[in-house]
């Protein structure tokens, strides 16, 4: 399968914006340390010592003036093409919140935080990309006032439309918001304010903001009936499934038992595929199981699998689909940025392509990474 898968007033809102735009908020070119503020604007004055030039002096100052205006709108019009990869949280055919990654126009004013949320907006500009079964969540009309960054929490500020929604939409919404934002890792809690007014909860059906929502929050939460609360752990999974030729992951939020180790139980419930019918799939072969309890150090979790892992033993590959579900699970659990795989009697792994994994590997080998 292929996949690829605020504030109080107009003063406040400028500064948010201003520092915002300085700073720069999300990953790739978007770290505070590469984001520059925008440069002030020439101004030009005429020189007064070339007033008496002649007519064919004036004439080729003109003709070099619209040489030049046409090599600017030129490069403006090059650079409005420019696009950058993002990834947003929308709503599938089932109803899922789910991550897709897009082609979004590259915004030359470094406001990426504002930037995917408008394109989470029903109606917006997101319209034109949207892949097929898949729709915005934000209410129609919704409009970004200021945007906040502090101490890892990030104060969003809309308008008033935004409380124009459903009850029973309400959880969809603060999740796609929250983990579309939370991508960025220096954003770890939402905060929301509506029309300069801060919100301890959401505006229909009181879900709890308090101090921000976060991905311990959950996502696409699943309350099953046969796990004991009093002795599991909420965590989220990642499971693949497809629709049409798009081939994704759907995190999913539930109970897992507790064990000594906790990314055992994790890895356990991944191979063993979803206990209930949302069209998710189970990429595993059957009889993979871990050889040794998964070690964690310096940010790497270590995982050893049995042959099993394998969906070519002859060259030692891993089913790309495998690595992706282990990888996006497990660096979603705190303090881990990597996952390292090894497989039982082989010196060395690969991908579907024959290429090694020569170091353990990362969430943005899948998803695009970076910080406000």
């Amino acid at each position: 399968m292929k996949k690829r898968s605020l504030l109080i007033n107009t003063s406040a809102i400028g500064l948010t914006i201003i520092l915002l735009s300085g700073c720069g908020v999300f990953k790739g070119e978007q770290t505070l340390e590469e984001i520059d503020a925008p440069p002030d604007q020439a101004s030009y004055t005429e020189d007064l010592a070339k007033a008496g030039e002649g007519d064919s002096a004036k004439d080729t100052k003109a003709e070099e003036g619209k040489e030049a205006d046409k090599t600017e709108d030129s490069s403006k019009k090059e650079e409005s093409t420019e696009t950058v990869e993002r990834q947003l949280y929308l709503l599938d055919s089932n109803g899922m919140v789910v991550p897709q990654t897009l082609e979004l126009p590259k915004d030359g004013s470094k406001e990426v935080a504002r930037q995917v949320l408008e394109y989470l907006v029903k109606d917006g500009p997101v319209t034109s990309v949207l892949p097929d079964g898949f729709q915005a969540v934000l209410p129609s009309g919704t409009e970004i006032l200021g945007l906040n960054l502090k101490d890892g929490t990030l104060t969003v500020d809309v308008s008033k439309e935004f409380a124009e929604y459903r009850a029973e939409d309400e959880q969809e919404i603060i999740q796609a918001m929250t983990y579309t934002l939370t991508q960025f890792e220096n954003v770890e809690k939402v905060n929301l304010w509506i029309n300069g007014y801060e919100q301890k909860e959401m505006p229909v059906n009181g879900t709890p903001i308090n101090d921000g929502y976060s991905r311990a929050n959950g996502i696409n939460i699943y309350e099953g009936d046969s796990v004991d609360l009093m002795d599991s752990k909420a965590v989220t999974l990642y499971y693949p499934t497809q629709y049409n030729d798009n081939f994704y992951h759907v995190p999913i939020t539930q109970h897992v038992e507790t064990e000594d180790n906790n990314y055992q139980s994790i890895v356990q419930a991944l191979v063993e595929g979803p206990s209930f019918d949302l069209n998710l799939l189970n990429v595993f072969n059957s009889g993979v199981a871990l050889t040794e309890e998964p070690t964690y150090q310096d940010g790497v979790l270590t995982l050893s699998f049995n042959e099993n892992i394998l969906s070519n033993s002859e060259n030692g590959a891993i089913s790309d689909d495998v690595m992706e579900t282990l990888v996006l699970t497990l660096t979603d659990q705190p303090g881990v940025e990597a996952v390292n795989v090894k497989v039982d009697n082989m010196e060395q792994v690969f991908n579907e392509e024959g290429v090694p994994y020569s170091d353990p590997v990362t969430r943005d080998m899948f998803v695009p990474t970076g910080s406000l």
